[in-house]
């Protein structure tokens, strides 16, 4: 006898699809398929959600421990062994990313994590997705030479911007983050892609937008990836920027290297995009509406992983969100398809 969701599945349900076909590690997921950096296996550091930041659009979740200090949040030697079975029965990714979570510069075994899979795997990239909160700490900055490419974020350049939009953790302040973003351009040898998420009525304001263009003629990034809100944040009405609203930035700044991020539809011409994941998701929903954390639980994926496939799926108009008091929860939309 089938499952009652198992449509299209034959006689497996989407939970045993998906979990023989995902590898189950803690802190490794994916090959996930990312926009910016094709098939990437994701390092996760810390546990959900521990970071420096409480971002008002943050798509992962409220920030449960608000926090500024590094320690060893998940075992480096648990890390290690996954990474080793994860390579002796996997092929190569284009990418290793270390993101997740929450802030992956909070793990004081970042650069140690670092280091082995520079040793076991040498010709593979690693990315350091980062808020960039802590490179104003010379450990910090040290421990991140060893990525090829890190991807810090700064949504805001003055102070209250900072607070409206990012929600620091005590004794952080916007100047001393900027400034450790332009001690790291100069000490590191690699690629910086500065990342700006744009949201209406927190950091579109000319003042707001001023003053991150001077910030980033300091910095002086390889290049600025402007972002939007494509799911519900942590708060509501919140609202994306238009692709219009985007365009204007890049003209009115006038600076070499700024672009916008591509959509999220583009993630299906990724290797690594899996329509059994997708099928997996839609069937779950169809059932009953359910949480980012309902979904990973069923589904034994990673809620990053599935946050690529929402995006994928809100850009088309099949999903839609709907918030309650246990969170925001995902069912089929309508009108699949419709604008």
């Amino acid at each position: 006898m089938t499952d009652s969701g198992s449509v299209g599945w034959g006689f497996e349900s989407p939970r045993n699809h998906i979990r023989k076909a995902i590898a189950m590690y803690k802190f490794l997921f994916g090959p996930v398929p990312s926009r910016r950096l094709g098939m990437s296996l994701g390092v996760d550091l810390v546990p959900r959600k521990v970071c420096t930041l409480d971002c008002v659009y943050c798509e992962v979740g409220k920030t449960t421990r608000l926090t500024t200090e590094r320690m060893e949040y998940v075992p480096f030697d648990r890390v290690k062994s996954e990474l080793t079975d994860f390579f002796n029965n996997n092929p190569d990714p284009d990418y290793i990313t270390f993101s997740g979570s929450g802030e992956p510069t909070l793990n004081s075994r970042l650069g140690d994590v670092l280091d082995f899979i520079h040793s076991i795997k040498p010709g593979i990239p690693v990315a350091v997705l980062t808020n960039g909160t802590l490179l104003y700490r010379a450990d910090v900055r040290k421990e991140l030479m060893g990525a090829d490419i890190v991807l810090p974020s700064l949504d805001a350049a003055s102070v209250s911007g900072f607070k409206k939009i990012n929600r620091p953790a005590d004794g952080l302040d916007i100047d001393t983050c900027i400034q450790g973003l332009v001690d790291f351009r100069k000490e590191y040898k690699g690629k910086i892609y500065l990342e700006i998420f744009v949201l209406p009525g927190y950091n579109l304001e000319e003042k707001e937008l001023t003053s991150l263009k001077t910030a980033i003629k300091r910095i002086n990034p390889d290049s600025v990836q402007l972002n939007t809100l494509d799911r519900p944040g942590t708060i509501t009405d919140l609202r994306s920027a238009s692709t219009e609203e985007l365009n204007n930035i890049i003209e009115e700044w006038a600076l070499p290297g700024v672009e916008v991020i591509a959509s999220a539809p583009k993630r299906k011409q990724v290797q690594s995009y899996r329509k059994d994941a997708e099928q997996a998701i839609m069937g779950m929903i169809s059932r009953r509406p359910c949480t980012l954390d309902d979904m990973a639980e069923t589904l034994g994926m990673h809620v990053s992983e599935i946050n690529k496939y929402l995006d994928v799926l809100q850009s088309d108009n099949r999903i839609e969100t709907v918030r309650q008091d246990r969170g925001i929860f995902y069912k089929p939309a309508p009108n699949p398809g419709s604008a």
